[in-house]
């Protein structure tokens, strides 16, 4: 995709769902923009809600079939929902690469993935959307360290704050799963509860 499209995208959504637009530069054009357009007109409940949906979506680069899955699995899933939900997201393959920081974005992650350049303990696993679990570790796969895609790998992980579920040793180029994927609420780009109604409707 595009920068300008990304932008555009953005700007719609109201939140910076993708890297490029996660810069004081592009806050900047936002507020310009902003100043210039007519006030829109408020959106229905349903409006709202499929807005948050599709802020979900593009946040983890996720198709509109395969975020509907998860969110069914969510919804029959015991326990809150939400969470669920949020549980299955950040249990990705490519989102967990992402978070420890060996990649700055996440298409970045999802092409180390799709390349065969992660290991799932000791095995090559090149679909972004495998699901983690406690105990996994996740290594570079030997023969792609000295991939141009890891160049910088060593002075990006001096400053990666890895949330804490997962655990990164920055010698051995190492992530480890050490318990289920917790989010932050009020740290996400879009409200989880209203993406939930708007399946539930």
């Amino acid at each position: 995709m595009l920068i300008g499209p990304r932008y555009k995208k953005a700007r719609y959504l109201g939140a910076a769902v993708f890297r490029k637009t996660q810069t004081p530069k592009y806050s900047l054009r936002v507020q310009t923009k902003a100043k210039n357009t007519k006030r829109r007109g408020a959106k229905s409940e349903y409006g709202r809600q499929l807005l948050e949906k599709q802020k979900a979506r593009y946040s983890y680069g996720i198709s509109g079939g395969q975020f509907t899955n998860y969110v069914k699995s969510a919804l029959k899933t015991t326990g809150d929902n939400a969470k669920n939900l949020l549980r299955i997201l950040e249990g990705r393959l490519d989102n967990v690469v992402l978070r420890a920081g060996f990649a700055l974005s996440r298409a970045s992650a999802r092409q180390m993935v799709n390349h065969g350049h992660i290991m799932v303990n000791d095995k090559i696993v090149n679909i972004p959307s495998y699901q983690v679990r406690i105990g996994d570790t996740l290594t570079i796969r030997e023969g792609s360290k000295k991939k141009a895609i890891f160049s910088k790998l060593d002075d990006e992980l001096k400053n990666i704050k890895a949330p804490a579920w997962i655990s990164v040793n920055t010698e051995k180029k190492e992530i480890r799963v050490e318990g289920e994927p917790v989010t932050d609420m009020s740290e996400l780009l879009f409200d989880v509860r209203a993406v939930l109604e708007f399946y539930t409707r």
